[in-house]
This record gives structure tokens, C-alpha cells and sequence, in this order.
């Protein structure tokens, strides 16, 4: 079966390409890191290796605080232009615009060689099993050469100086282009006429995204949760570990090697659908975590969900309650994704 996907959009658009493709609005903040000193910046916030990435070539991050905490995930793209793109979440901008800013003045008051430019770009995300098929008639560029996590600046559809990444958040194969404000709406026009894509809203993205087994920033990761509680422990660059140099690390890395309390997991059950919120009990009924994010699965027919529960219930198999409407169902704990990636490598 075909997944439905999305694309995204600053402005308010998100256009998904499948058989068919979808599109919506969408709201991300991005951020150009300069100067010779800019690895050293972003890896006083971040957990990633970003001294490691090689020209366009992206990560999935995390902010941290001292406390383990996430402040926010972001994508952090190493340009061939010489600066940092950075891409985070919009609900999260003045906090997290407010920490790099002062990030940079103190590596600046240090003599360091670094500075930060807010992009007043547009974000158009095109995702589907088709969106490469849709781009590719409106570049130049060999796309098949554009594998998962890596950009290009293009022309797209006529419209200049478009940085095209082949990432998004749907677990499908896809793009997101940021484009100058000004070609943004003649961007999005000219990929709605392609009978492949559709506008997508919210919803259509949150299924695909839970379908995906990935998190949303404020239900199932924020402050008072670590990369290692989230299952997003491969996002801590090996180097990074080691070197225990990031925010949080005196908390994060010994979870690495010890138990931590409770994991984010995957859950499947029949029936009504889980929500988040939703108590997670064991099979005496004692509630032992919280449901963070719940919906129904259209590719599997069934109800997915992810929550937080102890150690002990994390294992894939284990059988849960959840109390959904005040009635109690079962539910099994579950491998994420809960439907295979289709990311597009060169492999």
C-alpha cells in the first residue's frame, strides 16, 4: 500500500508527493551560522558530531540543557557555501534563537570568528514515493544523485537560489526547499499543478510522522526528557561521547551505560484509538506511564501510539493496558517504525 505524505511550508502551505501527494502549511525557523568558528558554536549546543558532516551533508540534533534535557530537535546542514544551515522548530524560535544568539556573543567576546543570520526564507516540504519524480521536471540537477540528509542550492521551477535537502518528516522519500519569500507562492502553485500532489494538513503529517515512529517536539520530547529516555540515543556523536563535551553530557552519557527510569516506546492496540494523555497501565492496572502521542495507523489499519513507561515494560512484546474513554483495552509494545522508512540512498 501507498503511504500519503506532505509537504511543508512556511508560508502555510505543505506539499506531499505520492500516488498521490499531499501539501500544508508549516512553520520552521532558519538560521545561517558564519564564520571559521561556527562548528564550535553549534557543538557547545548540540549533541551531534557536526565537525564529522561533509559539504551538504546533514543531522538530526538536539538542544540540550545542563540537566540532560532537550530544548529542541533541529536539523543542522554543513553548506559547501561555508556556513551552517540550521533548521529548527518555530514553536520553539525565540528560545531557541535567544540561545544562539548568546552563545555567539560569548564565543565572540573571546575573539572567536562567528556570527548568526536569521534566513526570511519560505519552507516547502515535498514528500511522497513520487517527490522526487514531480521535483526532478522542475531542476537541472540530477536529483538520483541527492541522497537522504544531503542539499543542493538550485534553481526550482524558475525560481533561484532554492536550497533543496532531501530529508522531512514523514519517513517517506522527499524534500524540503527553502526558498526566497518572494518565489514561494509561485513555487508551491507550480507544484500543485502536477496531479500528484495535494495540500496536506496537520493531521495527514502527524500520522505519517507516528507511522514513522518520529517524535514531536512538546508531546513526546521537551525539557525534562534525555536523548537516552526518548530512544534518541544515535543522535550522541560517538566523538561527542567520548569527549563528553555538550550540554547535559554528566547526565545523558552514564545513561548510556546504566538503566534510565523510563523509555519512549512504541504501542499498537485494536479498537478505539489511543490519544495522547492516555494513562498506560500493567496488566494488574497500576498506571505506569502516560500515552505522549496516539493515532490511527491508515497504512495499518490498527492503532498507533507512543508513551513513556520503566525499563521493565519496554520490551517489543510486552502486553499494557491503556485507558482509553475510561475503558481499559490492550496493547502490545511495539518496534518502531511502525512502517518501514523509505529513505532514498545511493546504497
Amino acid at each position: 500500500m501507498q503511504r500519503a505524505v506532505s509537504v511543508v511550508a512556511r508560508l502555510g502551505f505543505r506539499l506531499q508527493a505520492f500516488p498521490p501527494a499531499l501539501c500544508r502549511p508549516l512553520s520552521c525557523a532558519q538560521t545561517k551560522i558564519l564564520g571559521s568558528d561556527r562548528v564550535k558554536l553549534m557543538e557547545s549546543l548540540v549533541v551531534g558530531d557536526i565537525a564529522e558532516l561533509g559539504p551538504n551533508q546533514g543531522t538530526l540534533s538536539l538542544f540540550t540543557n545542563e540537566a540532560g534535557g532537550i530544548l529542541d530537535d533541529l536539523i543542522v546542514t554543513n553548506t559547501s557555501e561555508g556556513h551552517l544551515y540550521v533548521v529548527s522548530n518555530a514553536g520553539c524560535w525565540e528560545k531557541d534563537l535567544a540561545l544562539m544568539q548568546d552563545n555567539v556573543r560569548e564565543l565572540q567576546n573571546q575573539g572567536r570568528d562567528v556570527g548568526l543570520e536569521v534566513l526570511d526564507n519560505a519552507l516547502l516540504a515535498l514528500q511522497g514515493p513520487t517527490a522526487a519524480q514531480v521535483l526532478q521536471a522542475g531542476v537541472a540537477d540530477d536529483l538520483r544523485k541527492l541522497p537522504f540528509m544531503t542539499s543542493a542550492v538550485m534553481e526550482v521551477f524558475g525560481v533561484s537560489g532554492c536550497r533543496v535537502t532531501r530529508c522531512g518528516y514523514t519517513g517517506e522519500d522527499g524534500v524540503e526547499i527553502s526558498v526566497p519569500v518572494a518565489g514561494a507562492v509561485h513555487l508551491a502553485t507550480a507544484l500543485l499543478k502536477n496531479p500528484e500532489v495535494k495540500l496536506a494538513g496537520l493531521a495527514a503529517r502527524d500520522s505519517l510522522r507516528l507511522e514513522a515512529g518520529l517524535c514531536l517536539y512538546g508531546n513526546d520530547i521537551d525539557e525534562h526528557t534525555t536523548p537516552v529516555e526518548g530512544s534518541l540515543s544515535w543522535t550522541l556523536g560517538k566523538r561527542r561521547r567520548a569527549a563528553m563535551d555538550f550540554p547535559g553530557a554528566k547526565v545523558i552519557v552514564p545513561q548510556l551505560k546504566g538503566k534510565v527510569q523510563r523509555r519512549r516506546v512504541g504501542l499498537m492496540c485494536e479498537g478505539a484509538p489511543m490519544r495522547a494523555h492516555s494513562p498506560i497501565l500493567n496488566m494488574e492496572g497500576t498506571k505506569i506511564g502516560t500515552v505522549t502521542s496516539g493515532c490511527p495507523s491508515p497504512s495499518l489499519k490498527k492503532n498507533v501510539a507512543m508513551g513513556y513507561v520503566p525499563c521493565e515494560y519496554s520490551r517489543p512484546g510486552t502486553m499494557l493496558l491503556v485507558e482509553v474513554r475510561r475503558k481499559q483495552q490492550m496493547a502490545v509494545v511495539s518496534k518502531m517504525p511502525f512502517v518501514p522508512t523509505n529513505y532514498y540512498t545511493l546504497k
